[in-house]
């Protein structure tokens, strides 16, 4: 009886830990979850098209289309272009599985009906934020890290993400590990002269108007195309802001730095692993 009981013991000394992380708020990302998609500033699907000369810092890849315009007189440094290539292919699949990830975060706020940079709306703190249809940004918000630089900013959009000109999403007091993404579940517009940060990963189409800018951050088309106007996006405002003087913190585009891929979301099998072990140690107790 001794014997079986220090068996359990020893048993939920090592899985409990897991159930009470499992229970608790979810953390920030340990490291990027974009995979290989970390090293595209830019990723299509069906075409990118470019005018008014662009400047991407970072990787351009497009996977299945084959169209790739205006690069010259678009310029792409600290990064290569791959136009339906195993990269491209293998980045587009890495942020599939992003994309899947994000969609599935329990949220910890509705924000259904709310427009961003409104009156009452204008700073946020990390979390994730839930809209259930489409999302606006008019104005400004700000993205403030004070709270939790190793936090994570998530907008789970389920129809389409739309800015007005002038826009502008800011971030402060951010670190090496914190993230924000723009989870769209249509498309994504981004009116002029908009000034955004964070990564737009959207399951349709990605259109920047003239002169909108990601500068820190990334814009990856799942299904569809990404189209560019004299817009200048980085994913590492480290090494190149535009001279917009912004600053990701060292996190690589606000993609959490360079930790290996995967999030800290905790695998469901783990609840498995609770449960098998609990009904172990009482299927052995009935047996003495």
């Amino acid at each position: 009886m001794r014997d079986v009981v220090r068996k359990c013991a020893a048993r939920m000394v090592l899985i409990v830990p897991f159930a009470a992380f499992l229970c608790g708020p979810v953390p920030g990302f340990a490291g990027t979850i974009l995979g290989t998609a970390q090293d595209f500033a830019v990723l299509g699907a069906s075409t990118v098209t470019s005018t008014d000369a662009t400047a991407i810092y970072g990787g351009l890849g497009l996977y299945s289309g084959t169209s790739i315009t205006g690069f010259p007189p678009g310029t792409v440094t600290g990064g290569t272009i791959h136009t339906t290539d195993v990269v491209a292919q293998q980045a587009q699949s890495a942020a599939v599985t992003a994309y899947d990830t994000l969609a599935g975060l329990p949220f910890g706020y509705d924000y259904a009906g709310v427009v961003l940079g409104s009156a009452g709306y204008t700073i946020l703190v990390p979390g994730v934020y839930h809209f259930d249809t489409s999302a606006q940004l008019t104005g400004t918000v700000i993205l403030d890290f004070s709270s939790d630089p190793t936090g994570s900013f998530v907008f789970q959009i389920g129809t389409t993400l739309t800015t007005a000109a002038g826009a502008a999403v800011d971030v402060i007091n951010g670190g090496p590990l914190s993230s924000v993404y723009w989870q769209v579940g249509t498309s994504a517009i981004l009116g002029a002269s908009t000034s955004f940060a964070g990564n737009i990963l959207a399951d349709q189409s990605i259109t920047m108007n003239a002169a909108a800018d990601i500068l820190s951050g990334r814009a990856i088309a799942l299904t569809g195309a990404v189209t560019l106007s004299g817009s200048e996006i980085s994913d590492n405002s480290a090494l190149q802001d535009f001279g917009s003087g912004r600053s990701d913190f060292g996190s690589l585009g606000f993609s959490g730095g360079s930790g290996s891929g995967g999030g800290a979301v905790p695998e469901p099998g783990t609840f498995a692993l609770f449960g098998a072990s609990l009904g172990t140690c009482l299927l052995l107790l009935r047996k003495v």
